[in-house]
């Protein structure tokens, strides 16, 4: 990452800079990033100038260019496996759960979305070498499904040969905010990407954020089909949001989805994921969820840029999610 300052950037002065970070943009990679029209709003600066201030930071974060397949490999190196500690489940994913990542997990109500989020929540904090990412857990809740007393009953269920921190220090490293609207929850990020500045050189950094369930508001507040095409805009724009906080903090991003069916398939499974194309395209892995027999559940990987098709079984035990 960059050792520059946004004071750094050309035409930057401590005004500016107070405008640009109080707005979520506190480092020289989130303006790299950034889009002209969000920039220049929350600089309160002309789209030119924002994007003479974009390209400066592009140079500085060597952001925007070209690059071989070596310089990517290299950069590949600072990805982290999230482990679920359920073997079967970590090598359907190819190790575990990918950071800079957006993985999406749909299914139908029991189906185990939540359990695994709450799972994550736990074992993000655990140290690397017992598969944790030694990090701070944000949990954005739109369902009112966070729980912390199953919170409490994981910890106690940890299959870890570790001395294990008390449930309140797990606690005090998930920072939960309840969503009201879909509007909240977009300005939500905002909040997740402060948070993860003022973490960033913490013992606790924030690597792992949940949004459970992506799009409970999204589909209450746009029925039908006449607001369909604002409906798609405004999430992929929180996607794309997603996305940027994935790979600027090195963080694992869990979305929850809801399902619906499809009347059309008379054979097969007509279960499909809300969203649409916009959400597929921005989850780098996305995994179907189903009960089974004798009270497992079986996660299948049905989209991944690098690993094949596969199914994982696994049960959902008063200690967490375990092996069949």
């Amino acid at each position: 990452m960059s050792e520059h300052e946004i004071e750094d950037l050309p035409g930057v002065g401590p005004t500016t800079a107070d405008k640009l970070r109080d707005a979520g943009y506190c480092t020289i990679e989130g303006i790299a990033t950034a889009s002209y029209a969000d920039l220049a709003e929350a600089a309160e600066i002309g789209e030119s100038t924002a994007k003479k201030m974009i390209k400066e930071a592009r140079k500085m974060a060597d952001i925007g260019g070209f690059r071989t397949g070596i310089a990517v490999l290299e950069e590949r190196k600072e990805v982290k496996k999230l482990s679920t500690l359920v073997p079967e489940f970590d090598e359907l994913m190819g190790g575990g759960l990918e950071t800079m990542s957006i993985i999406e997990f749909y299914g139908e109500f029991g189906s185990g979305k939540s359990q695994i989020a709450h799972q994550m929540a736990v074992n993000a904090q655990l140290p690397l070498e017992y598969g944790g990412l030694n990090g701070s857990v944000v949990y954005v809740d739109t369902e009112n499904t966070f729980r912390p007393e199953r919170i409490r009953q994981m910890i106690e269920g940890l299959d870890v040969d570790m001395e294990v921190p008390s449930v309140e220090e797990f606690l005090e490293h998930i920072h939960v905010a309840e969503a009201f609207t879909s509007d909240h929850q977009m300005l939500l990020v905002d909040s997740i990407r402060e948070l993860a500045a003022d973490l960033r050189e913490s013992e606790k950094p924030v690597r792992l954020i949940v949004i459970d369930s992506l799009m409970a508001h999204f589909r209450a507040e746009y029925a039908g089909r006449g607001t369909l095409s604002v409906r798609q805009q405004k999430l992929n724009k929180y996607m794309y949001d997603l996305a940027k906080l994935a790979k600027e903090y090195n963080s694992v991003v869990i979305v929850t989805n809801q399902v619906q069916s499809n009347p059309a398939v008379f054979f097969g499974d007509p279960t499909k994921p809300t969203g649409g194309n916009i959400v597929g395209h921005a989850s780098k892995f996305r995994v179907y969820l189903r009960k089974s027999k004798g009270g497992k559940r079986v996660a299948k990987l049905v989209d991944s840029p690098d690993q094949p098709e596969g199914e994982a079984a696994f049960v959902v035990e008063m200690a967490g999610l375990k092996s069949v």
